[in-house]
């Protein structure tokens, strides 16, 4: 499949949508993992022998550039049994329906994260309603408890609830193995708090604990891989450079996980600070 053109997009209120479309060639994360996304928003496959799971859709403009990627890789878009979603933005949710249509997979997410893909249509309690494009509506979704692991022959993909960022969003985790050494993978959902207008945090408690909860989860995750919905945020880029001297193990960084939600744990006191000023 040619790669979509990426100098138009069709979302007037995402300034950043051209720049995080770009190209991007795939490549290992470890063992049976595989970045398969654009430059600027993470997919992640991971293959078994019976069928295989990708995580988050990006932009609707970007499904044939997944696909591509996945074909690059010498796997089959039709291949894919489960699509998980980090959290249903557009930015992350808005190829997965296309992606459902050419693969036949199904789709799983948390139950807010669900209704969103089911209607196409944000939340009005998510921070930043208004501001939020629509997601084309996605024909098979089933919703997964907190905890809940999905299976396929010789892979287990895990759900961890991590709102705040947006309602129903989710990170994941599961174990790829090179030879007789394995490794924790987790894909975090974003942990940032944006707001739209005039939206507060700390006029929201049940948010604000939402957050909270979300930063432990995240922090006491098993974790020697992590990625993120926005690739530059777990520093993918500059772990994708030194594999060419060390190999996947330049993507191993076991303390990513709890580095990456002390961050967001910061950031957002400085705003619940800011707002409270």
């Amino acid at each position: 499949m040619a790669l979509a053109p990426t100098a138009v997009l069709a979302h007037d209120n995402c300034t950043m949508c051209e720049e995080w479309n770009a190209p991007q060639a795939p490549f290992s994360l470890y063992g049976n993992s595989y970045y398969v996304g654009v430059r600027g928003l993470s997919a992640v496959l991971i293959t078994g022998p019976s069928g295989h799971v990708l995580i988050d859709g990006a932009l609707p403009e970007s499904a044939p550039l997944i696909v591509d990627n996945i074909r690059r890789l010498g796997f089959r878009i039709q291949d894919v049994k489960y699509i998980l979603n980090s959290h249903a933005h557009f930015d992350h949710a808005g190829g997965i329906a296309e992606l459902q249509r050419l693969s036949g997979a199904r789709v799983l997410a948390p139950p807010l994260g669900a209704q969103v893909l089911r209607t196409g249509k944000a939340l009005p309690q998510d921070a930043q309603f208004g501001d939020l494009s629509d997601v084309a509506v996605v024909a098979d979704v089933r919703t997964l408890a907190d905890g809940e692991t999905v299976k396929l022959p010789g892979l287990e993909v895990t759900a961890h609830y991590t709102p705040g960022h947006a309602p129903g969003g989710a990170s994941w985790s599961w174990k790829s193995c090179e030879g007789d050494k394995c490794a924790n993978m987790v894909f975090a959902d974003s942990l940032s708090a944006i707001p739209f207008n005039n939206y507060k945090f700390s006029a929201h408690p049940s948010v604000m604990a939402d957050f909270e909860r979300s930063f432990a989860k995240v922090e006491s995750l098993p974790c020697d891989v992590m990625l993120s919905a926005h690739p530059e945020a777990s520093d993918l880029w500059t772990r994708q450079a030194r594999q060419k001297e060390l190999g996947n193990a330049a993507m191993v960084d076991p303390g990513a996980c709890r580095a990456y939600a002390a961050r967001a744990r910061a950031n957002f006191a400085k705003r619940l600070a800011a707002e409270r000023g």
